[in-house]
């Protein structure tokens, strides 16, 4: 299907161009050489044939079809290679905007405009008319890599979002398996260290009480201090801190790894930035294992550098190992299997990424991972600096290519009056209406009212500049930038949920200076007065016998017509993109749900078997211990430690949750970051130690779910969520969320919070919410009822 798609447009070029010539000529009387359509038709076929891999070889593709166009208008007469000069080219030009990078865009459009330009002064001279020819090029090339700019930037957005979704759909079946490992693990230490030295200890005591009875009292002190230590870290085990620094950080992780292989006497140096715990963070980890067992078994003792950079688009995991050392054996060069190259790949494919590997230039050996960054963007390949010189250098050679045959001014075409040509004055418009799109999204109303101030400007430029050519044409040109900034005002909706993530990686900072706001449809009423206005006056000066009201009326319907026309265009782009952004969004947020959901399912179980076996038998030990009965102390602490065990294999198992799946309350908030932060999102939750560790059931369960909708309103700027609670109040401040005071969500937190008599209160500063929840006010019967 793709290559039919890219075949299509090409036959379709060259037949239109056939029916311009030699078509017209033909039906006129006229009919062409044998010479010339020899020459059109060795135009035609390469030109035909590169435009169908202009997505493969976009940059190659314009090369050809300029050059062939260039070569073929010079024997051929005018309008032979109208379509393929024009249209040809600038569906190359959208080629290479859509499948290539900005700087390889830029450089394309500016090396072409400059060479068609000096080749025209080359063969024709320099004329008048070269400022409007400059101004029709530049606005059809404009047009031509803006589309392709959008195409690219869309494009991006969406391969954007489907990353994020992908990685969050496998958070969402990795978290419950981490927090069943995080809770085994912490199990395991609390019987390796607790409840066995209690075993032991109690033991010893029992064996030597005939001849140290003092020890007797020592170790029923310990099994007493043990045991409410166990009690404490099983409980901190049921409901862990929502804080970063519970489990060792993915930096931390893999400085102790690198910390390892030192010790096994490899050198390696490390460059390591904070990772997010994830899928991310995971895929680096096993790399840069992999990576160093290699070194270990195949170049024992060399060099190696750990680099790992966490960026906005992209991650950069980097290990470079230098030559072996002269005369050291590499005892495991043969212990491998053969499949780590393809166990590394398939490690930075599953996280969305690419690997490469090879040998260095000093005889070492080098892995390269490119994984997602925080923004969840597609990743790209990075563009060496010589590449960028040999671009540079091969756009400069093909500028200065029809200077070096000779450069040929003729003094006949030079202007002759002292007036400014017409066209210079609307390239200088053209070019301080391209400024001021720059300029849209900081300065929107300053930058539609010099739109339509600008507007204004053309017909005064067709008078000072004698302009003869066609009436509509200048007010025309006026109003593309105009349509371009509607489109992009009106149809700025989100296109992913990864917000900024195919072009910036944060919004726009935000001005502290601000013009006064104006209502949404100002600027297309005054677009439509100022065009209109501009047409009416540049048809007066040039002479009609329609009456000035008539030619105002009529003017102002085309404007109304053309400007509602684009206006409406832009709305559907809007709906649109805001229809999938919402759609997004939603499936994020469930993904999300769903994981904690079932993370806490996870650690409910598991606490529910710590409150009815291993704490209760801890109790009784402690009891036993505090009786002073040594003997039901060493039985009720190896009852604890088989009950603790018995619960480990019912972990390593993995049995069934219950039925009914429980909701997750504040002691989730650990869970619901963690989710957050393996998605690319960062965020800090800060819980004040002055919030009760049991609240009342309605409110836990309302700010949880306060603090989970806060979190799904598809931002992608950092957050910190701050729960306090003061004078009988719990105070929720999100900070970071700037969609939440949109309406819908102010409807759904307000349709959690009311209930509960709660408050909240939005925009101090932006982006920033405050939630306040009453601790023991219980809503009466008559608030129950509404």
């Amino acid at each position: 299907m793709k290559r039919t798609d890219d075949r299509l447009l090409p036959v379709l070029l060259i037949c239109a161009q056939a029916l311009v010539w030699p078509g017209a000529p033909l039906l006129r009387g006229t009919v062409p050489t044998a010479t010339d359509l020899l020459v059109a038709a060795l135009v035609a076929g390469p030109v035909t044939a590169a435009l169908a891999l202009r997505r493969s070889r976009p940059v190659t593709t314009l090369v050809v079809v300029a050059a062939a166009c260039a070569v073929g208008a010079g024997p051929l007469p005018t309008g032979a290679m109208a379509l393929f000069g024009t249209v040809g080219v600038a569906l190359a030009l959208f080629s290479v905007a859509a499948e290539r990078d900005t700087f390889t865009t830029v450089l394309c459009v500016v090396t072409l405009a400059l060479w068609q330009l000096l080749q025209n002064i080359n063969l024709n001279g320099l004329s008048d008319n070269n400022g409007l020819d400059l101004v029709l090029t530049a606005l059809l090339y404009a047009t031509a890599c803006g589309a392709g700019f959008y195409v690219h930037r869309t494009r991006r957005a969406r391969q954007a979002a489907q990353l994020l979704l992908n990685r969050a759909e496998t958070e969402r079946h990795r978290l419950p398996a981490a927090e069943r490992r995080r809770m085994e693990r912490e199990l395991h230490d609390v019987s390796a260290h607790h409840l066995t030295a209690v075993v032991v200890t109690a033991g010893a005591a029992l064996g030597l009480r005939e001849r140290r009875p003092e020890l007797a009292a020592e170790a029923l002190e310990f099994a007493t201090e043990t045991g409410r230590e166990v009690t404490r870290a099983l409980g901190a085990v049921r409901a862990p801190a929502p804080s970063r620094e519970e489990l060792p950080s993915p930096e931390e992780r893999l400085r102790a790894l690198i910390a390892g292989f030192r010790r096994l006497d490899q050198p390696v140096d490390a460059e390591i930035d904070p990772l997010p715990d994830g899928a991310v963070a995971d895929a680096a980890y096993g790399i840069v294992r992999e990576a160093l067992t290699n070194v270990a078994r195949h170049a024992p003792g060399a060099r190696t550098t750990v680099l790992c950079r966490y960026g906005d688009t992209r991650t950069d995991v980097v290990i470079t190992s230098a030559a072996p050392p002269t005369g050291t054996p590499a005892h495991g060069a043969g212990l491998g299997g053969g499949r780590g190259q393809g166990f590394l790949r398939s490690r930075a494919r599953e996280a969305g990424g690419t690997l490469t590997t090879g040998p260095t230039e000093e005889g070492g050996w080098e892995v390269r991972a490119t994984l997602p960054g925080r923004t969840a963007g597609p990743v790209e390949q990075s563009v060496p600096p010589s590449y960028r010189v040999a671009q540079v250098v091969a756009a400069f050679g093909l500028c200065v290519q029809p200077l070096l045959p000779v450069l040929i001014i003729r003094a006949e075409s030079e202007p002759t009056g002292d007036h400014v040509s017409a066209g210079v004055l609307f390239a200088l418009l053209a070019a301080a209406q391209a400024v001021t799109l720059l300029w849209l999204r900081r300065a929107r109303v300053f930058a539609q009212g010099a739109l339509s101030g600008l507007a204004l400007l053309w017909p005064v430029a067709m008078e000072v500049g004698n302009y003869t050519g066609p009436v509509w044409l200048p007010p025309a040109l006026s109003a593309v930038a105009t349509c371009v900034a509607l489109l992009a005002l009106e149809g700025r909706g989100a296109v992913s949920i990864s917000g900024f993530a195919a072009g910036r990686a944060q919004p726009p900072p935000t001005r502290t200076c601000r013009l006064p706001q104006v209502p949404f449809f100002f600027f297309p009423v005054a677009a439509t007065a100022a065009h209109a206005t501009a047409l009416t006056i540049a048809v007066l000066h040039r002479g009609t016998t329609i009456p000035g009201w008539a030619l105002a009326l009529t003017a102002t319907t085309i404007t109304a017509l053309v400007v509602g026309a684009v206006y409406y265009v832009g709305s559907l782009l809007g709906r649109r993109n805001k229809a999938t952004h919402d759609t997004q969004t939603q499936r994020l947020a469930t993904w999300t749900e769903e994981a904690v959901r079932d993370a806490w399912a996870e650690r409910r179980r598991i606490a529910a078997g710590l409150e009815s076996t291993v704490l209760a038998r801890t109790a009784d030990m402690i009891a036993e211990a505090q009786a002073g009965r040594l003997d039901a102390t060493a039985t009720r602490a190896r009852e604890a430690l088989t009950a603790m065990r018995a619960l480990l294999d019912a972990v390593r198992d993995g049995d069934t949750a219950a039925e009914l799946t429980p909701q997750p309350t504040l002691q989730a908030l650990d869970l619901l970051a963690h989710q957050c932060r393996a998605t690319g999102r960062d965020v800090e939750i800060r819980l004040s130690d002055r919030v009760p560790e049991r609240l009342p059931t309605e409110v836990d369960l309302a700010a949880y779910h306060v603090a989970e909708t806060l979190l799904a309103t598809g931002d992608t700027e950092p957050a910190v969520l701050e729960l306090d609670a003061v004078d009988g109040t719990l105070t929720i401040t999100a900070t970071g969320v700037p969609r939440a005071p949109a309406l819908a969500v102010r409807d759904r937190l307000t349709a959690r919070i009311a209930p509960l008599g709660g408050t909240l209160t939005t925009g101090r500063p932006p982006g920033t919410v405050h939630l306040r929840l009453p601790l023991t006010a219980v809503p009466d019967d008559e608030e129950r009822q509404r």
